[in-house]
């Protein structure tokens, strides 16, 4: 059974900073990309970054030089490091998981991501 679940997730004031950890059991995904998205109330379900097979990293334009995503493959996990949130950064984050890939690629679209978690909550106060 393949599972992903979230933690890290709570409330900050704006400016304020968070990490967000996704802890991944049922396979290993050392040739998967992992990423985050995010999706607010009564919005779409959007994508926030991602982390390759390679090990490149890249985000939406809102979040570029405030969040890092990392994968740490001796825990089979990923992490989000975010910085300098924003009340627009508050909605339910999810991590989840595409591939296999053998080659160079970096999924995007939300089709391509299979696994998916249950969401972590993040609220940004102003």
């Amino acid at each position: 059974q393949v599972q992903l679940v979230e933690s890290g997730g709570g409330m900050v004031q704006a400016g304020g900073s968070l990490r967000l950890s996704c802890t991944t059991s049922g396979r290993t995904f050392d040739n998967y990309a992992l990423g985050w998205w995010r999706q607010a109330p009564g919005k779409v379900r959007e994508f926030v970054a991602v982390i390759t097979n390679m090990y490149n990293t890249y985000y939406e334009d809102s979040v570029e030089g405030r969040f890092t995503i990392s994968r740490d493959p001796a825990k089979n996990a990923v992490h989000l490091q975010m910085n300098s949130l924003k009340p627009e950064d508050s909605a339910i984050y999810y991590c989840a998981a595409a591939g296999p890939y053998y080659y160079t690629y970096v999924p995007s679209s939300e089709h391509e991501f299979d696994s998916w978690g249950q969401g972590t909550q993040v609220t940004v106060s102003s």
